[in-house]
């Protein structure tokens, strides 16, 4: 099999874990580990078959998209006492930082919680104050998925974005 074919099934399944984990996530409020395992060992499998001098980056990347959410569980755990995010977020995370390395992270966070709030607001006024927004939860995976693809895309298609990631 040529390896530009390989790449592209690689890239294929990549997008397919994406969609398939944010169709769940919506739906039943939950990542499951049966998706987000394979997402992240692909990840690293893509790095070691295709970018093997990007393999570092990307299990660091892994390690810094988990550890970073499970910071921000634990503070607002302790600020708020209940939970604020999910362990299925983290390991997509930590998926998304397998494929796209660490350097992409702060992109996608930002990306991720931009969506997510202007969600929740557009959410917020069309369900005429039938939500409250600091005790509704809501699924964050979609747009986690969504800004990894896009931010994935964005740093693959042009390499300087990477660069940039000082400004977060």
């Amino acid at each position: 099999m040529p390896s530009s074919l390989l790449a592209f099934l690689f890239i294929g399944l990549h997008i397919g874990f994406l969609l398939r984990l944010a169709w769940v996530d919506y739906h039943c409020m939950i990542l499951p580990d049966r998706l987000t395992y394979p997402l992240l060992w692909s990840g690293l499998l893509y790095q070691v078959c295709f970018s093997p001098d990007h393999l570092l980056e990307s299990v660091e990347g892994a390690m810094v998209g988990y550890l970073s959410l499970w910071v921000l569980y634990w503070v607002y755990f302790f600020v708020r006492n209940v939970e604020g995010i999910g362990y299925g977020d983290m390991k997509l995370l930590a998926a998304l930082g397998a494929w796209h390395g660490w350097q992409s992270l702060g992109w996608i966070i930002s990306a991720a919680a931009t969506s997510g709030l202007v969600w929740a607001l557009v959410r917020r006024v069309s369900l005429k104050n039938h939500v409250s927004l600091t005790t509704t939860p809501l699924p964050f995976g979609p747009n986690l998925a969504i800004a990894g693809g896009s931010i994935g895309w964005i740093c693959s298609s042009f390499p300087q974005f990477k660069e940039l990631s000082f400004l977060l």
